[in-house]
């Protein structure tokens, strides 16, 4: 489709790229910011300044692919100004709705899927040269492993590692098996290498990621392997994983968070309903009572583990004892934290050809009710940890106040404290001594 006629295209020199979605978009785009600016491309923070933005996008949740619309279409008043700019829309909702994109977004120069973001450098370089918008979505069960060479990471203390891709599971209100295919996994050799190359680049913390790592398998090992061969990389501290599905949280992986001395005590659970009746229409594979059997063994095995979750409210011809058991889910699980949603039909998924049943007012009401319950519950716990000592890795300078920093205890807890940009990275023992439910408070003790 070409564009309309234009002057010479000036060189490219500035990009911007807008994440929504999951961890994996955050590492996809770490990977195509690394494309750009192994081309001479400087980052810049608003698409206003960039001569290439790229907006990768999700989804899994109607939300966020309203705002990433939303963002694309913002672009058009830039592209009018600047026709140069080059207008890239990637990620989940390209691979699902790349066509449509083409038709409903005549901003976008350039769409591409999860699959071909490999690709983005000579993609550009066509779309500047032939002035012509490019479609390129390619088979989703046909994954290209890219290596972490030339990535652009976003943190300098913690780094994010794709141990997989692709998704097995096929729960009836998901769509990612479609945006990313099916299950394949990296070999251990080529994590463990990259992490290798992470802790001599002088990261600390790497976070391991796949769309279910508790299904990780290849050349005989499984993801509790995985975690044994990472552990013995020297320069790391901690090591955590997401995302763990309760169906196969199996008790080697358990065994290895409890003996394994970088794997961080926290864990990601999604339940997604407390009713079992809905957890079958979801299928989930798994019961109310066998998840808090789960819950229970976990909180055995590893002492001070911290678990959170996500929750779906108001699925198809979820009734008001289905909602019950899901607030009582609340009630009893005691998660240090829960992403709670209300549900969105996704096309293409098998609840996506069910009656959306549920009005949107009640979905808002018991999404209140659960969100109110569980930020109580998480108010009891951090409260908990008022005069307890925790190891913290510092990762930043607080946003609110130059004077202190904001770190992450091993369960994954925000905590703020005096402090400076020295601190960046080190291990340090703070004293908790205020408590809100998604933030401790505390102060720096000397080191022994």
């Amino acid at each position: 489709m070409p564009m309309s006629p234009q002057a010479p295209a000036k060189p490219h020199e500035t990009y911007c790229v807008v994440t929504y979605g999951c961890q994996m978009n955050d590492n996809d785009s770490e990977i195509m910011s690394g494309i750009m600016e192994g081309r001479g491309l400087r980052r810049v923070e608003s698409e206003a300044d960039a001569d290439v933005v790229v907006v990768n996008t999700c989804v899994v949740r109607e939300g966020a692919e309203e705002r990433a619309l939303g963002r694309i279409s913002n672009l058009a008043a830039f592209k009018k100004k600047r026709p140069d700019m080059v207008v890239t829309v990637a990620g989940c909702m390209a691979q699902k709705e790349g066509e449509r994109l083409m038709e409903k977004l005549p901003q976008a120069d350039l769409v591409v899927g999860t699959r071909d973001l490999f690709r983005l450098g000579s993609l550009l370089d066509q779309v500047t040269t032939t002035k012509e918008r490019i479609l390129a979505i390619g088979d989703v069960d046909k994954p290209v492993f890219l290596g972490d060479e030339g990535v652009r990471r976003r943190h300098n203390v913690k780094a994010l590692a794709t141990i997989m891709y692709g998704c097995n599971n096929f729960c009836s209100f998901c769509i990612v098996p479609k945006t990313r295919g099916r299950e394949v996994s990296r070999p251990v050799r080529d994590i463990v290498d990259e992490v290798k190359r992470l802790a001599d680049q002088g990261f600390k913390e790497v976070m391991l990621l796949g769309q279910n790592v508790n299904s990780y398998r290849t050349d005989g090992a499984d993801f509790a392997d995985l975690l044994a061969a990472v552990n013995e990389v020297a320069g790391l501290e901690r090591i955590r994983f997401i995302t763990s599905h309760p169906k196969d949280c199996s008790d080697r992986l358990i065994d290895a968070m409890a003996s394994l001395s970088k794997v961080c005590e926290n864990i990601h659970l999604p339940v997604q309903a407390g009713s079992n009746r809905v957890l079958r229409r979801m299928k989930r594979f798994y019961t109310k009572e066998q998840y808090l059997e789960l819950l229970e063994k976990v909180r055995e095995r590893i002492p001070n583990v911290t678990i959170t979750t996500d929750i779906i409210v108001g699925f198809p011809d979820e009734t008001d004892e289905d909602f019950h058991d899901t607030y009582d889910l609340v009630e009893k699980a005691r998660w240090d934290s829960a992403f709670i949603f209300g549900y969105s039909p996704r096309e293409g998924t098998k609840a996506a050809t069910w009656l959306d049943s549920i009005p949107e007012e009640l979905k808002k009401h018991r999404i209140q009710r659960c969100l109110g319950r569980q930020e109580q519950i998480s108010g009891e716990i951090n409260a908990s940890c008022i005069g307890q000592q925790f190891e913290v890795l510092v990762e930043s300078v607080s946003k609110r106040r130059e004077s202190e920093v904001m770190g992450r205890t091993r369960g994954d807890k925000c905590v703020i404290f005096k402090g400076d940009s020295s601190l960046l990275g080190t291990l340090v023992r703070v004293e908790v001594t205020e408590s809100y439910p998604h933030t401790l408070i505390g102060h720096q003790l000397p080191t022994a």
